[in-house]
């Protein structure tokens, strides 16, 4: 047992924390995402482990990962491809059978900064840290240092499903749900909430897990400053880049990393009020309209 000392000098046992991450094929960032992970932790002084659900890689990170990182439980899908929100389902599913008082979703890109752990504990209530609380960490470019995952607000009233993201600061502050990249969740709050949705095929399950947790009265608090580097996704090549066909634009919006409908489906009609049909309807007719706008100029 990881034991600490509180502030009278008195051996405590250490919180237990355990990161859940999914992967696959890019062995080299999953491998500095957990050795920055232990830092973190160590720095933070909670007792560490992981689960680790590599969906189906071929470039070795299974192997590296148990060689170089034991305290890490890998689990390998040979099945159907369960990309993010399923692959974290499952980890969830195997952290929640260890005695982690703690969960941490992580993903697999993110670097954490050596204080990130230390800070977005201290959010937590000093007197009943498994309170109903979640903690929110902030990520930014590491080239350019700009704010790329986080806390998000919704972006005005009458419009339940469009997010902003939230500055960081140096206090914590109240948010509505969040991006999935670094986020705190003390296991009471897990068996309050749930698991991540399965329902959705690799996007929006974090989102959606933040306006559950809210809706269940469960405070989301984004800590300051910045945890960890994380880029952005890039628009290019996706069905926001509006230089590419209408069909290609379409074939990307459908995919799983797209906006595929049946995922759209369950987060606007959860979220979106008595007006979800028109929630739910918008993104496709203005892929359509754009790419029929764009054919006309052509012409």
């Amino acid at each position: 047992m990881n034991l600490s000392m509180d502030n009278r000098g008195t051996p405590v046992a250490a919180p237990h924390l355990c990161a859940l991450l999914t992967c696959f094929n890019r062995a080299d960032k999953t491998l500095a995402s957990l050795a920055a992970l232990e830092v973190s932790a160590a720095r933070a002084g909670v007792a560490l482990s992981a689960v680790l659900v590599d969906d189906g890689s071929n470039d070795g990170t299974a192997e590296q990962v148990r060689q170089r990182f034991p305290w890490v439980t890998v689990e390998v899908n040979l099945g159907t491809p369960l990309f993010w929100c399923r692959g974290m389902h499952r980890a969830m599913e195997l952290g929640l059978q260890t005695p982690a008082d703690y969960l941490l979703l992580l993903n697999d890109d993110t670097m954490l900064y050596e204080q990130a752990l230390a800070v977005m504990f201290s959010c937590l209530p000093a007197a009943s840290p498994s309170a109903g609380v979640i903690v929110v960490g902030s990520t930014q470019d590491a080239a350019t240092g700009r704010h790329s995952y986080g806390g998000e607000r919704v972006r005005a009233p009458g419009r339940p499903l469009s997010f902003v993201l939230v500055p960081p600061t140096d206090q914590c502050q109240e948010v509505e749900t969040f991006n999935g990249n670094v986020v705190l969740l003390p296991r009471p709050v897990v068996q309050r909430v749930g698991l991540l949705d399965p329902a959705f095929e690799h996007a929006m399950g974090d989102i959606d897990y933040g306006l559950r947790a809210r809706r269940l009265g469960v405070r989301l608090l984004l800590a300051p400053g910045f945890q960890g580097a994380c880029s952005n996704n890039p628009v290019n090549g996706t069905f926001k880049d509006v230089s590419l066909p209408l069909s290609k634009r379409w074939l990307h919006l459908m995919g799983r990393k797209g906006l595929p409908w049946r995922s759209w489906l369950v987060l606007t009609r959860r979220h979106g009020g008595w007006r979800w049909p028109a929630y739910f309807a918008w993104p496709y007719v203005k892929v359509l309209f754009e790419g029929v706008r764009g054919l006309s100029r052509v012409r």
